[in-house]
């Protein structure tokens, strides 16, 4: 199938979020909308009912007295009450301001504040206690509506009480929210998104409308997705990755399955069966090193066929991708361990998987190219808050492992001054929130976005991202260091890994912190006769040092004389969200761990 690049749709897009929706319910009201878990059992939701409680409780906020474009929070895990919740705000021409769970007390109040909230969803009791230990601070604040936490029927109502409030106001204005929503232009503000900015407060991403039903024509005009997709979604709604995926889905149609609980997606991808799913790296890492070291510890016959088949596997991937032929008896071999391995591989997933999608930091080729042997294609984008996260993206029909696609058509991408990524296209944001100096810094006068990403592109057009600008670094011999790429070298070939981060600005060598994945080495540990140790105790042991010791070898060979890393330790717990050492979306803030472990990285050099 030949891959679209027609760019005529970006003229005829839908007016904004909110009549996107209500068209989709009116094409769509008998075709499931959203999946979700009551119990043990999944209930769901199709497209007529989820638009008539997006109506109530958008009424219910036009009642409460919501203006056009004024803020309403969102401090919600990722469930199927955030969507609903978000649509609402847009079909009342409000805009949300969206908070991660996980956000401490004195973070949640200034986003909430600066953003200026008039109402605020608040998913439970935690939620609601760090509003009420800030409210002095929350001054636009006149309502809360909870999802499952205590209502007090004055300043906190529930979820059906808005409704009702919502069933009142459109007796009284029955076609309030269509003419609600065709008022809305397509530049009005949708959506703030604070930044987790690794230093100093984040900062508010304003987008329109008009970037979220880009993103989603984006995709639909690709032809990739369509209503018989069912989309398994766990991401932080709170992130803009998770909020394209909305975009697409009210585009192409499709069914979407939500739970974020990120300890059942495994369990829950066997359940749901979907046929794409939208993941950062750090989830393809982690299955990619259950699956080696599973088969690892069974050892013996069934290991060989595993590396057999996966050697087979990468050959026959060499050669299709190269174009050529593959001869009768590889294609044979393939087909006895598509039957023995891959099915297996591929079932773990669900057995339905057209593809993945990856995006928010970068996959290592090597994870891509072992899943792609066992024929799942994990399709690597590229893109940030700032644009309403899609910018670039690799297609089923033309993709190239280790680069992040092409840019989504009808927007533009080129390598700027210093081989920085600049960006133009709808889907730009209108500015940072309050910062008219910051947006100025970043988008130049003739609409380039300035990412503060390194990359190139090729003569085809595929754009690869070698580092962030800010985290490259210069050792004191002169050369420059792209940690990331390090980093992700080293997850490829270490399963047990879960951070590999490196140090050595203005210093002589090169120095890694590590830390090994928590379930990677309860197993270890069970096979290994320590399973009664504690995890600190188990990654300090000798037998621990020595086996991350041999896959440290096996990353220096692979690098730069410079490049090496001299000098390495295994941190005593791993990275986590509640430390402040990772983002939300599971990134590593960098500054935190260098900060956090001063003493251990000045000792390497003492």
């Amino acid at each position: 199938m030949p891959v679209n690049h027609d760019t005529s749709f970006v003229d005829n897009l839908p007016q904004n979020v909110a009549v996107l929706f209500l068209d989709r319910v009116a094409a769509s009201p008998g075709a499931e909308a959203f999946r979700f878990p009551r119990g043990e059992s999944w209930e769901s939701l199709t497209w007529q009912q989820a638009g008539d409680l997006v109506s109530r409780l958008a009424a219910g906020l036009l009642s409460l007295g919501l203006k056009t474009e004024q803020r309403v929070g969102i401090a919600s895990s990722t469930r199927y009450e955030w969507i609903i919740a978000d649509l609402a705000v847009m079909c009342a021409a409000g805009a949300t301001t969206t908070v991660y769970p996980s956000t401490n007390a004195e973070d949640t109040a200034y986003i909430l504040g600066d953003s200026e909230c008039q109402f605020v969803f608040a998913e439970d009791d935690e939620q609601l206690a760090k509003l009420v230990a800030r409210e002095s601070e929350l001054g636009a604040l006149q309502k809360i509506i909870t999802f499952d936490g205590t209502a007090d029927g004055d300043k906190v109502i529930s979820m059906d009480a808005l409704a009702e409030l919502g069933d009142a106001y459109l007796a009284e204005h029955p076609e309030v929210i269509r003419t609600t929503a065709d008022s809305i232009a397509p530049d009005q503000l949708a959506t703030l998104i604070y930044t987790s900015g690794t230093t100093g407060r984040p900062k508010g991403v304003r987008l329109q409308h008009k970037a979220w039903v880009y993103e989603g024509a984006a995709i639909q005009v690709q032809g990739i997705l369509d209503e018989s997709d069912l989309q398994f979604l766990w991401l932080p709604m709170a992130h803009s990755f998770g909020k394209v995926l909305l975009s697409a889905q009210l585009a192409c149609g499709f069914a979407t399955a939500i739970d974020g609980r990120v300890d059942k997606i495994v369990e829950n991808l066997g359940i749901v069966k979907p046929t794409f799913m939208g993941a950062a790296p750090r989830i393809f890492e982690k299955a990619h090193a259950r699956i080696v070291t599973m088969q690892a510890s069974e050892g013996g016959a069934k290991e060989k066929i595993f590396k057999r088949a996966f050697a087979v596997g990468a050959k026959v991937d060499e050669l299709k991708l190269a174009g050529k032929s593959v001869p009768l008896p590889l294609k044979l071999q393939h087909g006895l361990f598509d039957k023995l391995v891959f099915s297996k591989v591929r079932d773990r997933f669900g057995g339905r998987v057209k593809f993945f999608i990856s995006g928010s930091a970068a996959l290592n080729p090597e994870i891509a190219q072992f899943f792609h042997a066992a024929g799942i294609l994990i399709l690597e984008g590229y893109g940030m808050t700032e644009n309403a996260a899609g910018a670039t993206v690799n297609h089923p029909d033309a993709y190239k492992m280790g680069t992040v696609g092409k840019a989504l058509p009808g927007s533009e991408v080129k390598i700027g001054e210093g081989d920085e990524v600049l960006l133009r296209g709808p889907h730009i944001m209108a500015g940072y929130h309050n910062k008219d100096e910051e947006t100025s810094k970043t988008i130049t006068s003739d609409g380039w976005l300035r990412t503060g990403d390194k990359g190139s592109l090729d003569a085809d057009g595929f754009l690869t991202i070698t580092g962030r600008i800010k985290d490259l670094f210069k050792t004191s011999g002169g050369k420059y260091i792209a940690p990331s790429s390090i980093e992700a070298k080293f997850k490829a070939i270490c399963p047990y890994a879960s951070q590999f981060m490196v140090f050595g600005n203005d210093r002589n060598f090169v120095v890694a912190l590590i830390t090994l994945d928590p379930d990677a080495m309860t197993d270890w540990a069970a096979e290994n006769g320590m399973a009664d140790k504690s995890y600190g105790d188990v990654v300090a042991s000798e037998q621990v040092q020595a086996l991350v010791a041999d896959y440290v070898e096996q990353l220096n060979a692979k690098l730069n004389r410079w490049e090496t890393i001299k000098k390495w330790e295994i941190l005593p717990e791993d990275l986590t969200i509640e430390s402040g050492e990772l983002t939300p979306s599971m990134k590593v803030k960098r500054n935190v761990v260098e900060a956090n472990n001063t003493d251990r990285i000045a000792a390497f050099y003492g």
